[in-house]
């Protein structure tokens, strides 16, 4: 090892000892900077310390699960990555590869000297390149859900909100089962294994006459209304050889909602005590940085109508391509990368539109949850609300974003709007579960798959699945 690089690592294990919280940014930044050697020297000299506090310990350990996690994403060197593309593009040539890569099209980063790329740029780059779709053989199909264009059930919402006067129309009743499997053999025989699965809290007007029907185990545990991220806890021992497999089936009414905003009687909201905190920088995800002001300031200019700001807003995070992401837990500041990483899949852009609303003083928040169909569709979601006086709080998916529609109440159905083929399992991210994993979670925002763990850790993302099933039944009553 060269001297000067060991002498940085002693200066930096010096740090450590000196302070834990110091220590603990700088093992943040050298995992961001991909030096992760640097960043696991420093660990190991924090967690070195007897006197350090229990939830300091906690966060240098889950800083090395971190860079675990990135590189089960991280797997593709640049050969790999060019035979991916291959099987699409077979006559890809290595300049036009190193174009696309100049250009980003390929998320990729540097460890300790090693150049890594996401393992779902092969895909991604066809959802971010004109010029790669219209290359490639065959042709690119994206598994894309009917909401995602205009349709009947847009123009279903709209029209029975505004014959009606009323928000939530269109009601479409379920009945849901939502399962987790853990791999056989992933725990040891006999030991038991602790599983979270999510819960539909009552929304009223959006969800409503929610009713557990079963679950696998029976014995169950189910977090009050007032849980923000709300689940169905199981546990069941597992058994050599075997799958360990956990369900639970529910029925609830859904509503689409639909407010139609009329600019001229909007006005600045009254920040009561209730709407404070969706108006505040909540860290790590919520931050108004030096980018987030200017990135506001060139978007919003001189406007002050709190609706033609948030179009503004809106219109402009729409613009950001949809792409396949990365594992949450390990991205620091999520609606920062969303800002940078030229791509952003639905939680990231919500949470670049909930931070720049924010900073405008306008009350955003979160939900998130599972989309379904009346086929065989369905795929995790997330959105959000925005709070325009005085309307209250109204729906906004950036991610469905701007439809293909001549009607541009239909168009822009979806800042205002909300189809009625979404379950929300989450009021709110990055909520305590109930009771409280021991482990660390495996998604440290959302949660739509789920959670588990035993004994001897967390079960993460390769070690267990999830199903999602649903039965469209004939629709409830139409609500007053």
């Amino acid at each position: 090892m060269p001297r000067c690089h060991a002498l940085l690592l002693v200066l930096l294990a010096q740090v450590a000892i000196a302070s834990p919280s110091a220590s603990l940014d700088l093992v943040i930044a050298s995992i961001d900077q991909g030096q992760f050697k640097q960043a696991q020297t420093m660990i190991d000299a924090g967690l070195a310390q007897t006197s350090l506090a229990e939830e300091t310990r906690t966060s240098f350990e889950f800083q090395r699960e971190r860079m675990r996690r990135i590189l089960i994403d991280f797997t593709l060197d640049a050969d790999a990555l060019k035979a991916a593309v291959r099987k699409r593009i077979p006559d890809l040539a290595d300049d036009e590869f190193a174009r696309w890569d100049a250009l980003g099209l390929f998320e990729h980063q540097l460890i300790d000297g090693r150049l890594l790329y996401f393992n779902r740029s092969p895909s991604n780059l066809f959802r971010l390149s004109a010029e790669a779709r219209a290359r490639a053989k065959p042709a690119v199909v994206f598994n894309d859900g009917p909401m995602e264009r205009a349709n009947a059930h847009h123009r279903e919402v709209r029209d029975a909100a505004v014959a009606g006067h009323a928000r939530s129309v269109a009601p479409r009743h379920l009945e849901v089962t939502q399962s987790l499997t853990v791999n056989a053999d992933a725990v040891p025989a006999g030991e038991t294994v602790r599983a979270w699965i999510p819960y539909p809290r009552a929304l009223p007007g959006q969800q409503e006459s929610i009713r557990l029907l079963g679950s696998e185990p029976s014995r169950h545990l189910l977090a009050p209304e007032s849980a923000m991220q709300r689940t169905v806890y199981l546990e069941k021992p597992a058994v050599a050889g075997k799958p360990t497999v956990f369900s639970v089936s529910y029925a609830l009414d859904v509503f689409a909602r639909y407010v139609a905003v009329d600019a001229d009687k909007v006005v600045a909201a009254t920040i009561t005590d209730e709407l404070t905190p969706f108006v505040a920088e909540r860290a790590p995800h919520v931050l108004f940085t030096e980018s987030i002001r200017l990135l506001s300031r060139q978007i919003v200019g001189t406007e002050t109508n709190p609706w033609h700001i948030t179009q503004k807003l809106y219109a402009a995070v729409d613009q950001i391509p949809w792409a396949g992401a990365r594992e949450y837990s390990t991205i620091t500041n999520i609606s920062d990368y969303a800002l940078h990483a030229g791509h952003a899949d639905c939680g990231q852009q919500t949470l670049l539109l909930i931070t720049l609303l924010r900073y405008n003083g306008i009350p955003a928040r979160w939900q998130s949850g599972m989309v379904y169909s009346d086929g065989d569709y369905s795929n995790l979601h997330d959105w959000g609300q925005v709070y325009i006086a005085p309307y209250g709080w109204i729906p906004m998916d950036v991610t469905s974003g701007r439809l293909d529609s001549a009607d541009p109440a239909i168009a822009n159905f979806y800042l205002g709007g909300q189809d009625a083929y979404r379950i929300a399992f989450n009021d709110d991210y990055s909520r305590p579960l109930l009771p409280a994993k021991q482990h660390f979670r495996s998604e440290t925002v959302d949660l739509q798959r789920g959670e588990a763990e035993w004994r001897g850790g967390n079960l993460y993302f390769d070690q267990w699945d999830y199903d999602f099933t649903w039965q469209v039944k004939p629709a409830a009553p139409e609500k007053p």
